[in-house]
């Protein structure tokens, strides 16, 4: 099992043995996962307000494949039931939430500044360390369901 986990301790995964049940569902009952429109290439087509271009340097979700909404967000409650959380809290809530999907793509959510949504990207070529982790972690740890 890979350990290391970089230098920024905001963006570190939380032990499993570190988690108990009820914290887990007390962050799953307060988190929403909304997604956003910076990272989108079509913004309408996931329900957002149409733009004239996504954010410079941001990642495109919907860049090479489409990920629905609601299977964002299964992937969101998922992620969280595992104990995919960053050790780093913002009033109680996970600062950075992580999943991989069924084609081993990994994504990290991040908490909204000043709400209890998430928004959630896929983690790039220049994040291949921490997308290894994610890869490796989520696979190791059971669903809490």
């Amino acid at each position: 099992m890979i350990t290391r986990q970089g230098n920024n301790p905001k963006r570190r995964i939380t032990l499993r043995d570190h988690l108990d049940d009820e914290e887990l569902r007390r962050i799953s009952s307060c988190a929403k996962y909304s997604g956003s429109p910076h990272h989108k290439r079509i913004p309408v087509n996931y329900g957002f307000p149409k733009r004239t271009a996504p954010r410079p340097g941001k990642s495109l979700c919907d860049a090479s494949r489409t990920v629905s909404p609601s299977k964002a967000a299964r992937l969101f409650r998922d992620a969280i039931s595992r104990g995919m959380i960053s050790t780093y809290r913002v009033n109680r809530l996970a600062k950075y939430v992580w999943a991989a999907a069924d084609d081993d793509r990994a994504h990290q959510a991040k908490l909204e500044k000043g709400a209890s949504s998430y928004h959630g990207y896929e983690l790039g070529d220049n994040e291949a360390s921490l997308r290894a982790i994610v890869l490796e972690d989520w696979t190791h740890r059971c669903p809490m369901i």
